[in-house]
């Protein structure tokens, strides 16, 4: 794992083992984000930098590391070499564990801002924080649910709450039990279509992202093959059918067709709209989600006759 280190913005590889206590930043992208190569020439290019929405992110993320006491800290933009499709690869089959395992994750909202004149209007500051673009992003998701301490920042830096004190708020805005903000290891007691279901409100720059952003959610790896389209969400849930006993993922109706016809595994990413809809409007779907990994799908449906 590459940090980024807080004083000095030098970059250096750590093995498990040796990795010291870290921050790590979640965020949406920007325009004018700052590449590993970029950061790296930072000394010698810093007023071209400068300028740059996305190193100013960085300046004020390291700023705050160090006022909580930290030296070290991880940026999906400048601490993964993308021009490596190997590293690529790793890194986002890791990434879940790296938000983990952070000490803190310090959530970035670029679009809330505060008030003027030093008064918050909470009403107004809640509108904006529950139509934050951060929301809707799929990386973001396991953002959200993997790190045990998550610090929401606004525009400015200031801090808005943690995660755990606006877990109502945030599982209003999501979809998502509040259960997951104040214990992120019971996310394992919820099936797999329900885990799924958490991202049918997101989306993703490039098709393909929309499938490997779920990897660490629902406990699996796989090789990354950008430029395969739908096919990486078949290839997902091979690997969910692997590596868990748990029918839900093949509870899911037809689209456009009467609830009771059933046709098997969720075929593409578009599917996860409909998902979403038939977990919160279906008794029959919601009866599936809490089988025990013993019982058979068969066992559990409810007549079709």
């Amino acid at each position: 794992m590459r940090l980024l280190n807080l004083n000095t913005l030098e970059l250096r590889e750590f093995i498990d083992a040796e990795r010291p206590p870290y921050v790590i930043l979640s965020h949406t992208w920007s325009a004018e984000e700052i590449s590993l190569q970029e950061l790296q020439l930072h000394v010698s290019n810093a007023s071209y930098l400068s300028t740059k929405e996305g190193y100013v992110k960085i300046l004020n993320f390291c700023q705050k590391g160090k006022e909580n006491g930290f030296s070290w800290g991880w940026i999906d933009t400048c601490c993964i070499d993308k021009t490596s499709s190997a590293e690529l690869s790793e890194a986002i089959n890791s990434m879940f564990r790296w938000y983990q395992e952070a000490d803190s994750c310090y959530t970035y909202l670029s679009d809330v801002s505060s008030c003027e004149g030093g008064e918050r209007q909470e009403p107004s500051l809640q509108v904006q924080f529950a139509g934050s673009r951060w929301f809707t992003r799929g990386w973001t998701l396991q953002e959200l649910l993997a790190p045990s301490s998550v610090v929401f920042y606004l525009q400015d830096w200031t801090v808005y709450g943690t995660k755990s004190f606006l877990r109502k708020e945030v599982s209003h805005i999501t979809g998502i039990p509040t259960l997951t903000m104040t214990q992120p290891n019971s996310m394992k007691e919820f099936s797999v279509a329900q885990r799924i279901s958490w991202a049918s409100n997101r989306q993703t720059t490039r098709p393909e992202d929309i499938s490997y952003c779920l990897l660490g959610i629902l406990g699996v790896h796989m090789p990354l093959l950008y430029g395969e389209g739908t096919r990486a969400f078949s290839r997902l849930q091979e690997e969910v059918m692997k590596s868990a006993a748990d029918p839900s993922i093949f509870a899911w109706p037809s689209s456009g067709v009467a609830e009771n016809t059933w046709e098997g595994s969720i075929r593409t990413p578009e599917s996860l709209l409909l998902i979403g809809h038939h977990i919160k409007t279906s008794t029959r779907v919601n009866c599936i989600l809490h089988l025990e990994p013993e019982q058979h799908l068969c066992d559990s449906l409810p007549s079709m006759e």
